[in-house]
């Protein structure tokens, strides 16, 4: 089986996506489906692709789940695929390519170019994420946003500048969305954080609103991604201060009901 690849697809409620992503990667030798079980017609359409169907309790992200999803894999080289996301056949190619001589790298990093509203934002590229390593080798941490570790062996890391190999990650075009995202994962950030014992500050919460927005247009290239741009890195000031303020307010409350119960 060293010569073949397993995809890792994380689903819930994605009708909209994975259409085009199953089509972009049905010509890998397999392709496993972790559902958190959909109500709308996701599984219908995996079955069209010969998927091979794994049920995870509904937790609300995939992090949790991503280890469990990757030990149902057959083969020893897996791929993990977001259901928003679509794959090159200039990148399938080069991962077959890199699997018959590997040497000793052991996971692959890969650039990623994500579009809002149908446009590619440059502000996030090359993004380079880790998705492709061998099945035993790699640890995904439950938390949001996590980064998986490579237990052995190097880390291949493809050249930004070959775009040609890039995901293609989308997003639902719509600002109310954007929002919706934003309050679920600031929530999971809080829940991160608990136990670490940090003080919150509020001052801090309204700088990051202010200085984040000017910071990733002005510094870190927002500008040139137009008025999309401009909206993002507005977006990512108040994502991060509704962390704060919600990280601030949680412990505000656990302090009001610690003093409650000492009196």
């Amino acid at each position: 089986m060293e010569n073949k690849i397993s995809v890792v697809v994380h689903t819930y409620n994605n009708e909209l996506f994975i259409r085009e992503c199953l089509e972009s990667v049905k010509d890998f030798d397999e392709i496993v489906i972790c559902d958190m079980y959909s109500t709308d017609k996701t599984l219908e359409i995996a079955k069209e692709y010969n998927a091979k169907i794994v049920m995870h309790e509904n937790i609300g992200w995939a992090d949790p789940a991503r280890n469990f999803a990757i030990s149902q894999a057959s083969n020893e080289w897996v791929f993990v695929v977001d259901s928003d996301e679509v794959i090159t056949p200039e990148l399938k190619n080069y991962l077959y390519e890199f699997i018959n001589n590997p040497e000793y790298y052991t996971a692959v990093r890969i650039p990623r170019m994500n579009y809002y509203w149908n446009k590619p934002i440059e502000m996030y590229y090359p993004d380079q994420i880790i998705r492709f390593f061998k099945r035993d080798l790699v640890d995904w941490p439950p938390y949001v946003h996590g980064t998986p570790s490579i237990k052995s062996g190097k880390i291949k890391v493809i050249d930004g500048e070959r775009r040609e190999m890039a995901i293609k990650h989308r997003s639902v075009n719509s600002f109310a969305a954007e929002l919706n995202t934003l309050n679920k994962y600031s929530t999971l950030e809080v829940d991160r954080r608990k136990g670490s014992g940090k003080k919150p500050r509020i001052g801090n919460a309204i700088w990051k609103l202010i200085w984040t927005p000017i910071e990733k247009f002005l510094l870190k290239g927002g500008y040139k991604d137009g008025t999309e741009g401009l909206i993002l890195c507005i977006r990512m000031g108040i994502y991060k201060f509704t962390t704060e303020v919600k990280y601030w307010e949680y412990v505000t409350l656990e302090e009001q009901k610690a003093k409650e119960n000492k009196d």
